[in-house]
């Protein structure tokens, strides 16, 4: 019995799969939502306050945050990156990475 995967790389299997959009989109927001929560806390911003920085309420800062809600638009992303005063940095890599960024 051979396995079809020996020799193959990771990308490679999740395309295969037919899951390597929805992989990546995940590993980014899971990135991204870590990144926001770790500079709500060095700033000693609650979610509350978050959510009247963006103008919004705490139940969506709570989805924003949901490592798992892959359903965040650019301008979401814009508007948290204004409310905790750092830079929103995107670009395209041929490597795997974070694609997105509220860190320079």
């Amino acid at each position: 019995m051979s396995n079809r995967h020996i020799g193959s790389d990771f990308d490679e299997f999740l395309t295969e799969e037919g899951i390597r959009e929805e992989v990546t989109a995940a590993a980014i927001k899971r990135v991204i939502a870590w990144q926001l929560a770790e500079a709500m806390k060095r700033m000693h911003i609650t979610k509350t306050e978050m959510a009247a920085r963006m103008r919004t309420s705490r139940a969506f800062v709570n989805r924003l945050l949901d490592e798992n809600d892959t359903s965040v638009t650019l301008a979401t992303l814009s508007r948290a990156s204004l409310a905790v005063g750092i830079p929103l940095k995107m670009s395209f890599s041929n490597a795997f990475q974070p694609i997105a960024s509220l860190f320079l």
